[in-house]
Formats: structure tokens, sequence, C-alpha cells
């Protein structure tokens, strides 16, 4: 590689940068007294001078370990600053940081510590039983919440670099073809797969989100996905090293609602079920909490917003008497539900990961909280698309983002290229060559249509794509989303039709908004099997799949369903730590509850809506 090959990112301190160490180092002189990383309510405030001097004594104390450049480092944590300190001083000695998503087993912990053979690996308490149980050649387990048998603490770490340890010669020799981190997918059609993101991939994937974010030190956002996933990674940690954006770290994701009160986030990410849960909370305490005036203008004005963000989605705008309304709806009502969300200074927000109903777009986009859809995979360094305030198609996941090339084979599969394509996968050749051709071209699994003016939209997963007897082929999330935008009370759809005469379904409840809704269900018992069970649950699901219906073919409409008396968590036998569906495990986990929704005299549970 020559030098004019080499990726730079401008930086806000002015120049610009190759690799993360030189980022983290230009950040931290910019402001040395600003607060770089903080826990909710400010319990926990480090400055970046702070941050700058326990980076440099934890590269020192992992140095005298042996770690060194090339080396892996295992970390299993929570969403806490400490991931921030250990994570970038792992990166300044050239070393490889990697995370495990916290509902990993020890079994799933075994296999990515015999890819990844790392000798370190960076926990806390609470998982120390996952990590001793798995088998592993880690020779030091770190404890950053004090010492623990069998460990050694983050402080004792700390104190026990060598004085005449070279830190400034370790991060200066990181070159930006470096691996900076494995991403481990998520495990949908196989073992995980370690993705190796460098240093320049990094930097090419900041360099071409700044057009869209102008993310500099003056913003501020909450990281609560998991470290594990590459939007985390991206979003919050490596906007935070690169462009000095201030990070809340939220522990606990289900608390993250209750966080942005406080963190106030001016940019942020959610994958599609938080932006959903988000709008069933509004909904629920509008519901059964507001009444009479109160209630009545707060539904004029969240209408009122969502009939001008509709025109104002289609590229048009609001006139007249719709204008006039808005303004006075936005002064009155919504610009105080932005308050109370923590969500008034927010100016860009994403959805990724997953499809979102356009109805929950729009719903955001009319409370003014700017939604923009992108999409991306762990092998493209995160985003690869996305949407902006100009450029904007409801149902596309937008346009390629600078430096990215994009193109759709024969067969329809969508294929990047570009500085932001990873290196490969550790350890898996042919894997990798199965990936990316020879050309350069990575084929992304994903089947897409590029319209004329550059706008993506995802079909599907290629390998998920369903195909009935008589041969049409339909997308299942198409029919998941169309039912999930109708009613909050469910969580998660699983379309079922691969081979079979009609589409049917599996649903299961969201125990939040069934809880939130309890008396006007009439519930006394809440459990998933009394709930699934219940009559009045029973007619609001089958009203939404008949409603769900009215948005798709007549193909695709679903036929029967089956409410599950179960709730799915994240990291679950059904659903990935990032709430992909796990469809072949589920497929296999509920054979026949699948059978009974095909069965000539099915039991009571199954729910037929007629041909």
């Amino acid at each position: 590689m020559t030098k004019a090959d080499v990726m730079t990112c401008p930086h806000p301190a002015g120049g610009s940068v190759t690799t993360l160490c030189e980022g983290f180092q230009k950040t931290a002189s910019m402001r040395p007294n600003a607060v770089a990383l903080r826990t909710p309510h400010g319990e926990q405030e480090i400055t970046w001078k702070q941050y700058a001097d326990r980076v440099r004594k934890i590269a020192a104390g992992l140095a005298a370990l042996g770690v060194s450049r090339g080396d892996t480092i295992g970390i299993m944590l929570t969403n806490r600053p400490e991931f921030n300190l250990v994570d970038t001083a792992a990166l300044h000695l050239g070393a490889i940081p990697f995370s495990i998503y916290n509902t990993s087993s020890a079994d799933q912990i075994s296999y990515l510590f015999s890819n990844a053979e790392n000798k370190v690996v960076i926990t806390q308490e609470s998982f120390l039983p996952q990590v001793k149980g798995a088998k592993s050649l880690a020779e030091h387990i770190i404890t950053v919440d004090g010492k623990h048998e069998g460990t050694t603490s983050l402080d004792e770490l700390e104190s026990s670099g060598k004085e005449d340890f070279d830190f400034d010669a370790a991060w200066r020799a990181v070159e930006p073809d470096d691996v900076a981190t494995l991403i481990y997918t998520s495990g949908t059609t196989g073992p995980p797969k370690g993705v190796e993101v460098t240093h320049r991939n990094i930097v090419a994937e900041v360099n071409a989100l700044i057009p869209l974010l102008e993310v500099g030190p003056d913003d501020a956002s909450t990281s609560y996905l998991p470290h594990a996933h590459i939007a985390d990674r991206v979003a919050s940690h490596y906007a935070c090293i690169m462009r000095g954006m201030q990070l809340t770290l939220v522990a606990d994701p289900r608390t993250v609602a209750q966080a942005l009160p406080d963190s106030r986030p001016t940019i942020w990410f959610a994958v599609p079920r938080v932006w959903q849960k988000i709008k069933a909370g509004i909904e629920s305490k509008l519901a059964t909490e507001a009444t009479g005036v109160k209630q009545k203008l707060a539904y004029w004005a969240i209408d009122v917003g969502i009939q001008e963000a509709r025109l104002r989605l289609a590229g048009k705008q609001a006139t007249g008497l719709l204008a006039a309304k808005h303004k006075v709806a936005d002064a009155l009502v919504l610009s105080k539900l932005r308050a109370t969300l923590g969500l008034d200074r927010l100016r860009w927000s994403a959805s990724g990961a997953a499809a979102i109903p356009p109805s929950v777009l729009e719903f955001f986009h009319g409370l003014g909280i700017p939604v923009y859809e992108v999409w991306g995979m762990s092998e493209t360094t995160g985003a690869t698309t996305a949407t902006s305030a100009s450029d904007m198609k409801v149902g596309s996941v937008g346009k390629a983002v600078h430096g990215a090339e994009l193109k759709v084979a024969d067969d329809g599969e969508l294929m990047v290229r570009g500085p932001v394509v990873m290196r490969g996968y550790r350890k898996q050749p042919e894997k990798t060559a199965e990936t990316i051709d020879s050309d350069g071209w990575l084929h992304t699994g994903d089947i897409a249509e590029i319209d004329a003016n550059g706008f993506v939209t995802i079909i599907d997963r290629k390998k998920e794509l369903i195909i009935n007897e008589a041969g049409k082929n339909m997308s299942p999330t198409n029919i998941e989303n169309a039912m999930k935008a109708v009613s909050p009370l469910i969580s998660q759809v699983v379309a079922i039709g691969d081979n079979k005469p009609y589409v049917s379904a599996l649903i299961v409840l969201d125990p939040e908004v069934i809880e939130a809704r309890r008396e006007s269900l009439g519930l006394g018992d809440t459990s998933p099997a009394a709930v699934a069970d219940n009559p009045q649950v029973r007619e609001a699901i089958t009203q939404a799949v008949k409603e769900g219906n009215t948005k798709l073919s007549r193909v695709e409409q679903i036929k029967r369903f089956r409410i599950l008396p179960q709730i799915w968590e994240p990291g679950g036998e059904e659903m990935t730590p990032t709430m992909k569906l796990k469809r072949k495990p589920i497929a296999e986990k509920y054979g026949s509850e699948i059978d009974e929704l095909y069965a000539d005299s099915p039991s009571p549970a199954v729910i037929d809506l007629g041909s």
C-alpha cells in the first residue's frame, strides 16, 4: 500500500488521522477537562485527561502481562466506562480487543476463545462463572469491579506496569491495516465467524458518516447496545474516540428509556424493536394515564404531527391550516413529549440491524424526532447506506455512504465494495473467499433493489425468503413487520410458509405492554400461559393480524397463527443478542406447534382466519 492509499479522516482539532490511536490522542488533548465518559445521573464521570491517563496505565499493565501488537484480548462487560478504558488501552498496544455478548454461555465463550486464542480476558464478577467455565488459553482474568478469587483487579493491573514502558512508541507503531477488533457474527446460520475489522475500515466508516452526522465534541449519545455489536462500537465507542462525543454508559439496556432524560443525546442509534417499544410506551401511557381534554389534545397533536411528517417525508411542505395546526400542536404537546422522552436535543438518530415498519418512522418524525434508516453489516464496518433529511425515501435504507460502491447481482443479491469492507473472517480463508470475490465485492446475503436515484430497498435475507408450494417468493420480514406495526402487544412474529400451501405464524407477546394494559384487557394472571389463552388478548391479536393482512398481497396474508405461551429474550434460543430471529432453531424447537398450523383439525390454541 502506498502513502496515497492510506485512508484518512478529518479531526475536529484539525488535520487528519489514520488510526484509532491517533484519533484518541488528538481528541483527548482537545478538551482535557470535558467529561468523556459518564453513567446516568453523573454517578461516575471521567474527563478526557483522566481517560487518557488511565489508558496509558492500563496499556502498561497489559504490556507487563506480555500483551503486544497482534495479540487478542477478550472483554465481557456490561456497558460501563471500564469497557472503553480497557478497549482503548488495548488498541494503543496494537492488540485486538473483542467483546462477548453478555448472554453467552460457557460453551459459546469456549468457541470464541478457541477462535481468538486470547491469553487475557477482562470481565466483571457477574460473568465469572461463564468465563471460568469456558475452555480457554487465557492465562490472566482481569476483573474491573475489584479482586475476586483467581483474578487480578483492574486497579492491580494499572499499578503493575513497567516504568520504562514506551507507551508513545507502542501506539505510534500501530498501522491502518492492523486489526482493531473482531466482531463475531450473531450465528443465525451457523457458528459465529470472527469478522476482522481494521483501523483502516473504522477510519473509512467514520469518514463516510461525517457528512451525515457532523458529529463533534459538542455531541452526546448513550451506549446501551451490546459492545459485541458493530453498531455500538462504531456509533458509540469509536465515534467518541475519533470525534470527541460524550458517552453515557447504560449497564442495563432495559433501562435506556429511563436514562435518556438524563443524557439527552444529540445523536442516537436504536434497533427497530427499541423504537417500537418507545412508541408502545407512549401509546400505553396515553391510553391508561391521560384522560379527558389532555388525552384528546395529545391524540390530536400526534395525528397532526404525523400528517405533517408524511408530507415532509414525501418531499413536500405543510401549508395553510395544517401548517398552523402543526405549530400549535408542537408548542402545546409535541415539544413537551420530546423533552419528557429526553430526545429534545436529538438532531440525528438512526434505526438499523433490521427493517423498521414505515408507520413507526412516520410516528417519530411526527413527534419531531428525526429517525433515519441505515443498513450495514459487521462485514462492512456498520452503516453502508443511509437515508437523511436531504435524501429520504420511506421503506428504503437510503443511498450508499461516501466511499462505498453498491451493485445488485443477477440473482438480486446486494454487493458492496470499498474501504469499509472487512479484511476477512479470522482463521477461515475459505469462508472469506466465499464472501469476498476476486474483484473485491462483498456478497452480503441480502436481496435488494436499487432504484434510478440510488435508493436501496432490502427485500430480505437471501436464505430466509419463503417460497410456498406454488413457487411464490415472499419476504417473511415484510409479513412480520405488517403485524408488529399494528399492535404494540406483539413482540415477535415468525412467518412460516416455506413449501407450504399458505402462510401461518407464531406470535410472541410483549410482557411490558401486557402489564401496562393489564386492567383494560381484564387480566388477573399475567403469566405467559394465562395471557396467551385470554379471550380478550386472543381477540386483540386476531384483529391486529386481520388489519396487518390488509397491508399484504393475498398470497402473503397469514391464514392461521398461534400465540405462544413464552417470552423470548435476546440471546436466548429464539433470538440473537441483537434481536434477530433464529429461524432454524425456532423451526426445530416449535416443530409440533408449526405442524398444528397445517393440521386438518388443529387444537383450540390455533386461531384460523379462514381462506
